[in-house]
């Protein structure tokens, strides 16, 4: 599984696809220049159970690291995975 992310001027996605197949979205929101906002994920039902959201947060989360951004988690689902994981606090803003 590939993820890949698109940016476009303040807004952007990451995408997970899966031998051409779009395994997965979560869009973000830039907050200035130093931040973004994951506003929504979505998982392809037919990849439901096998972490596609998870990695796409940590794919954000390598990236702000690599970047020195912070991430504000409004999605649920991202804000789920902030919660539980320890280690990215590093990088919520």
């Amino acid at each position: 599984m590939k993820i890949e992310r698109i940016n476009n001027g303040n807004k952007g996605f990451f995408r997970a696809m899966d031998n051409e197949v779009q395994a997965g979205l979560m869009t973000y929101s830039w907050a200035g220049t130093d931040k973004f906002i994951i506003d929504h994920t979505e998982v392809n039902p037919d990849f439901g159970g096998r972490g596609v959201g998870k990695k796409m947060v940590m794919e954000a989360v390598d990236f702000a690291r690599a970047n020195h951004l912070k991430i504000i988690p409004l999605c649920p689902f991202a804000k789920s995975v902030f919660d539980k994981v320890a280690e990215i606090q590093d990088v919520r803003g």
